[in-house]
């Protein structure tokens, strides 16, 4: 939990008492039993004590997605889907929604008061909330609170506030001041947490033209999650339209319907590595099935190397999985040998979708998704202690927007596994996609993130969430 100031007990006490709420597990009643609250951003459980939220899957439009004009060292691969989830900020509270980050660190948001912000875009008004306070450079807060960030902070010599620099792997950046202000999520406690108020972010994926800011759920101590002091949270995303689900605090096993779940353990490596992210949810991939075949992947290229490379994180702020190379180009063979007259190759060597997207088939238009007819085989990624994440059906390809081939009478569809050497990244990527309909769970507590089978939109409409 975030340290409150000694100058501030009554925000210390509302602190103390939201850590309170979020780390009790009570179990669920049944859903005709439980009484929910429901409020305009999501509703709280009582008997469970946890806090229930919408999460959407959020699309951003192609013509956002930025052609030109990226910095020279930004990567040049970007996504089109988020999730996003709603919360408020400020007082009197300001509706945001924010992109659920479980890659970074510290949130951020844009504010519309400082210089570059895009005109009409989802932005946080800070001259509006009287509870605002930005953050002095001289300050102990940013000598010492922002020792977890990637880069360090640094002092603005333009207001003499708190900067803070951040960057994420598909090139996207953001740079802002750090400040704090009231958040509140559902109907808990207000909790006053720092963010960085941005004036214009750099996207490569232009969802910052869809939502105001990205709310970062990693295990560093200026997350989202940890200034929360929730010591567990899930979420469960559905492939069947923009209806999901995120638990903050509660306990899995004790929801009102069944989710069997398997762990795998986080990775702890304490030492500092420069390609090893210690605040990421690292997990041990450990093997991949494509259909009945296992790859033969040996073990060592699957473990992080004496640089931190080779890592395989959880991120729910990326859309599809990313293999490094040597892995990536075994999977690419084996799938196309098992798919060969199933599925007509682009045969465009030059191509890669989003940049790492270059297993590439061409689908008449006419048809309706390849993988509709089930002969595509399951890939399953395989984790230490016997958990599994199989990807298959319509999670395995995905249409490459704007990709017309024959005149327009043949579609581009991509295998939504990319290469890490060709963003380049030096780790393993879980992303969001291909946990649809699974209901992943982050144990803090016990350093363990689990997965279990579940429809997504159901369990949506028992948990009450709103959408």
């Amino acid at each position: 939990m975030a340290a409150a100031s000694a100058s501030h007990p009554l925000l210390l006490l509302c602190l103390r008492v939201l850590c309170f709420i979020l780390l009790q597990v009570h179990p669920f009643a049944a859903a005709a039993r439980t009484r929910t609250t429901t409020t305009a951003t999501g509703s709280v459980n009582r008997k469970a004590a946890s806090l229930i939220l919408p999460l959407k899957t959020q699309q951003v439009a192609a013509g956002t997605l930025p052609r030109a004009g990226r910095p020279p060292n930004k990567l040049y691969f970007h996504h089109n889907i988020s999730l996003t989830v709603p919360l408020t900020v400020g007082s009197p509270p300001q509706n945001v929604s924010m992109v659920l980050d479980t890659g970074s660190e510290l949130s951020w948001l844009r504010c519309d008061a400082l210089t570059g912000a895009a005109p009409g875009a989802p932005s946080f008004r800070p001259l509006a909330s009287s509870s605002y306070a930005a953050i002095p450079c001289a300050s102990a807060t940013c000598r010492d609170r922002t020792r977890d960030l990637a880069s360090p902070a640094f002092c603005n010599p333009a207001n003499k506030l708190c900067g803070v620099s951040l960057s994420y792997a598909d090139g996207s950046a953001a740079d802002g001041d750090l400040a704090s202000d009231i958040f509140r999520v559902g109907q808990s406690p207000p909790l006053r947490a720092l963010f960085s108020c941005v004036g214009s972010p750099v996207s490569s994926s232009g969802e910052d033209a869809v939502t105001a800011g990205i709310l970062g759920m990693n295990r560093g101590s200026l997350s989202f999650v940890s200034q929360m002091g929730a010591r567990r949270f899930s979420y469960c995303i559905s492939d069947r339209d923009s209806t999901g689900v995120l638990l903050l605090g509660g306990d899995s096993a004790a929801l009102p319907f069944p989710v069997p779940l398997n762990y795998t353990p986080l990775i702890q490596i304490s030492l500092p590595l420069p390609y090893f992210d210690r605040v990421a949810y690292s997990v041990q991939l450990e093997g991949i099935r494509v259909g009945s075949t296992l790859l033969p992947i040996p073990k060592s290229v699957l473990v992080p190397d004496h640089t931190g490379a080779g890592q395989t994180m959880v991120d729910s702020g990326s859309q599809f999985t990313f293999l490094l190379g040597p892995v990536y180009t075994v999977l690419k063979n084996e799938f196309l040998r098992q798919t060969r007259g199933a599925l007509s190759q682009l045969g465009e060597p030059e191509f890669a979708f989003q940049g790492a997207f270059d297993t590439c088939f061409r689908v008449p238009r006419a048809r309706p998704s390849p993988a509709s007819a089930g002969s595509l085989p399951a890939v399953v990624l395989m984790f230490r202690g016997g958990a599994a994440v199989p990807v298959s059906g319509d999670r395995l390809l995905y249409q490459a927007p704007g990709e017309v081939r024959g005149g327009g009478a043949d579609a581009v569809w991509c295998l939504t596994f990319g290469n890490s050497d060709l963003v380049p990244m030096e780790a393993y990527v879980i992303g969001h996609h291909h946990q649809q309909n699974v209901w992943v769970e982050y144990d803090l507590e016990r350093s363990r993130v689990g997965f279990a089978p579940v429809r997504c939109d159901l369990a949506s409409q028992r948990l009450g969430a709103l959408h």
